[in-house]
């Protein structure tokens, strides 16, 4: 049986670590990092029995600052 290497981006959301799997777009949650990342594993297996991918393509990860700026204006329309 084949490995296949998937990469998860965590949040958190109040109590909750959302977990998402970019390469397929999976997406679970847990209270814990590692129930989080557990679940959007299972998720991802059983998403993959369904529709299986066939690419090795691995997404690029990077990132980027802004600078926050408090004088930003809320538009009421």
């Amino acid at each position: 049986m084949e490995k296949n290497t998937f990469t998860v981006v965590i949040h958190q959301e109040e109590d909750m670590f959302v977990a998402e799997c970019p390469e397929v777009g999976t997406v679970s949650q847990g209270r814990t990092i590692e129930e989080a990342v557990e679940n959007v594993k299972e998720a991802t297996e059983l998403y993959l029995e369904e529709f299986p991918i066939y690419t090795k393509k691995r997404p690029i990860v990077t990132f980027f600052d802004i600078v926050n700026n408090a004088s930003f204006k809320k538009i009421v329309r």
